[in-house]
């Protein structure tokens, strides 16, 4: 790779890396550990406060079309600049919120700043700067952002503990204004994908049919769905889930913690594997492993070693299958559809998302733990089978076409 073309992959991968772990890190996140924390201070049920996420996402899956269409006329730069400032805007409200109703409408807001700023916009500012070679740089961006909670549990926990909820939402806002809105607008090398266009930016992957392209969208979207809806669910109980199997405050942190490492992890092979990586066994080494991890922590009796080894399993299974969601449509798609198609699968991943915190709280609260593991290992083996599914299709595809004659 030319000096210049690896100098502009470090600096969209730096200005971005740096956007999504604060992005991630002051909305999504941040619940896990300050969610219960606002919940006591407002008087709300505990339910209630996680549906700030089940605002977020239900308002981020109806502005999820509005983002695909600004993303093709305005570019990812513009847009992400823009969710830059309503994240600012939201933490404000939430920094001000004295009951249900300002604390729903901060959410909102940071519902519709998460349609505009998380992940889909910031892989399709990737691939409009770097077209076919997307695929590598994206999972080079994914190895670092997949540290928001590691990086942003433990000080959000200090912030928390040092000068309360409230000026601590106003740090998180200011970390918008000052740092992400700076970078969207000045730092992003200029879109080259344009210049692809007519050749390499609209040649698929895999030859599908017409018919075959909508059944792959569907299987793509059934597949990333219901993992999303698993890892957005049980992330902001995660910290619950150790607590009720025998884990104190402290070792719950530090595993919790630990996730976000080993999800690193995960992500560093995908960047080591580059383009000779497949996108589609990556979702199925990734939906087994966590799979088998909830499959573990049913059959077996709760212990320090069995913490830990559920870790290292859904950790390292999650974060592959993390990867593999966001390639996915660069595997099957051209680089010239991947906002659009990305914009498409948002709807219906958000749609689920918005539901699955409120659903994965109520459950550990009412039900306790192992309802809750045995519902992510149901809807993991349902995940895998569509994966397997998608497989079948496109070694269909590359069967139906013709072999080359030689000469």
């Amino acid at each position: 790779m030319p000096k210049s073309s690896r100098f502009r992959s470090a600096q969209t991968v730096t200005v971005l890396a740096v956007t999504q772990l604060i992005g991630w890190g002051t909305t999504f996140d941040m619940l896990g550990v300050m969610g219960r924390v606002v919940a006591s201070a407002l008087g709300l049920p505990n339910e209630v406060a996680f549906a700030g996420l089940t605002i977020m996402m239900m308002v981020s899956a109806v502005a999820g079309p509005v983002t695909g269409r600004w993303l093709g006329r305005y570019g990812a730069a513009r847009v992400l600049s823009a969710a830059s400032l309503t994240f600012a805007l939201g933490l404000l409200l939430l920094a001000a919120a004295n009951g249900i109703v300002l604390y729903a409408s901060a959410w909102v807001v940071i519902g519709i700043g998460g349609a505009f700023g998380l992940s889909a916009p910031a892989y399709t500012a990737v691939v409009e700067r770097e077209g076919v070679n997307g695929k590598r740089v994206i999972a080079i961006l994914m190895l670092f952002t997949g540290l928001s909670s590691a990086i942003f549990w433990p000080i959000l926990s200090l912030l928390n503990e040092a000068v309360g909820w409230r000026l601590t939402f106003l740090v998180c806002a200011a970390l918008q204004f000052f740092v992400c809105l700076p970078l969207h607008l000045f730092a992003l090398p200029k879109p080259i994908v344009a210049q692809a266009e007519g050749s390499t930016a609209e040649i698929a992957p895999v030859p599908l049919t017409r018919a075959a392209r909508r059944k792959a969208f569907l299987l793509i979207a059934a597949a990333t769905t219901i993992t999303t809806f698993i890892t957005f669910g049980i992330s902001p109980s995660l910290l619950e889930i150790f607590r009720q199997s025998g884990a104190s405050p402290a070792f719950a942190l530090q595993l919790g913690s630990a996730r976000g490492v080993l999800g690193i992890s995960a992500r560093f092979l995908d960047m080591l594997l580059g383009r000779r990586g497949n996108p589609m066994l990556s979702a199925v080494m990734g939906i087994g492993l966590m799979l088998i991890s909830f499959l573990t922590m049913l059959v077996a009796s709760p212990s320090a070693p069995l913490l830990i080894t559920f870790v290292l399993l859904y950790g390292f299974g999650a974060g592959v299958m993390t990867v593999a969601r966001a390639l996915l449509p660069l595997a099957l798609f051209s680089p010239g559809e991947y906002g659009l198609q990305s914009a498409r699968l948002s709807l219906p991943q958000n749609l689920a998302n918005a539901i699955a915190p409120v659903v994965f709280t109520a459950i550990l609260d009412r039900a306790g733990t192992g309802p809750a593991l045995f519902a992510c290992a149901a809807l993991a083996a349902l995940s895998l089978a569509f994966i397997l599914m998608l497989m079948g299709l496109v070694r269909g595809a590359h069967a139906s076409q013709p072999s080359p004659v030689a000469p």
